[in-house]
């Protein structure tokens, strides 16, 4: 810490302090037993001895965590992000903050890192867990996958965390924040299938452009790329299939899948940054 300069020490200050404030709150808490009472369940169920479509032992395990995950950690996210900024606005504690020699910029990208932590640790270290678990029962560990999976965590929470930062930043009262938070996961994760489904009968609009629409959603591209992890061929999916493995390679659509939410999260972060230094700050 002594070598690093004033500004990178405000900015860590900024993420241990955040990171310190929510360790201690009950929603972290509830966070951490979530994803950690999931892993120990699969094992007391026996997930680990079942077979399903040809999946057994950790590999079994991880597709169940992937597919409970999918629903649960973009909400999660936005619920405990999204009043980070605008809880601080709302209980003056940004005011006292900023009383302090730090920037806007140190203040705003110290929180970004602090929730990340606290975001991410928890759901990695569960599948953590469960490797360690599995690796001392003498089961075969799926490597591959669990890295490749640890980097769709990690682009999955930053791109929730950012979308999450934005709205903190846009809207000033919290509980506008976590309505528009709560909106955002009911149309990514049902509402954009639906309609893309309905209007694709109705208007008999090309299928391509359509499941390329649906592509763009981040919890879609994440589902689907956390099942060609286990099935390459994709065949539980149908004729959707059909389309992802003609445009591109298996490797390839991993890659964009953990590139492409990435993306989103970081410029989501930056375009809320924009807005929080070019508002009022109280």
């Amino acid at each position: 810490m002594k070598n690093l300069s004033p500004a990178l020490k405000n900015l860590l200050l900024i993420a241990y302090l955040d990171l310190k404030e929510s360790i201690r709150a009950n929603w972290f808490i509830i966070y951490s037993l979530v994803f950690g009472g999931l892993i120990a369940l699969f094992f007391i169920a026996g997930i680990t001895e079942s077979q399903v479509m040809g999946f057994s032992g950790l590999s079994r395990l991880l597709l169940m965590y992937i597919q409970v995950t999918i629903i649960i950690l973009p909400i999660f996210i936005l619920i405990t992000t999204v009043r980070s900024i605008s809880g601080d606005r709302d209980s003056h504690i940004l005011e006292y903050m900023l009383s302090f020699p730090i920037s806007l910029g140190q203040y705003y990208w110290g929180k970004v890192l602090g929730r990340f932590i606290t975001v991410f640790l928890p759901v990695f270290m569960a599948m953590a867990f469960a490797i360690i678990y599995g690796v001392f029962k003498g089961a075969d560990v799926p490597w591959e996958i669990f890295f490749l999976y640890t980097g769709l965590l990690f682009s999955m929470s930053s791109a929730f965390l950012g979308i999450a930062f934005f709205i903190s930043s846009l809207v000033k009262s919290s509980e506008m924040a976590l309505g528009i938070s709560f909106f955002v996961w009911i149309f990514l994760l049902a509402f954009i299938d639906i309609a893309l489904i309905s209007l694709m009968l109705q208007n008999r609009i090309n299928e391509t452009l359509i499941i390329s629409i649906a592509l763009l959603n981040p919890m879609e591209i994440f589902r689907v790329s956390a099942i060609s992890l286990f099935d390459p061929e994709l065949t539980v999916m149908g004729p959707v299939a059909f389309y992802i493995l003609d445009t591109m390679k298996q490797s390839t659509f991993v890659a964009i899948s953990i590139l492409y939410p990435l993306i989103i999260g970081i410029l989501f972060a930056f375009f809320g940054f924009r807005i929080f230094i070019k508002k009022d700050l109280v």
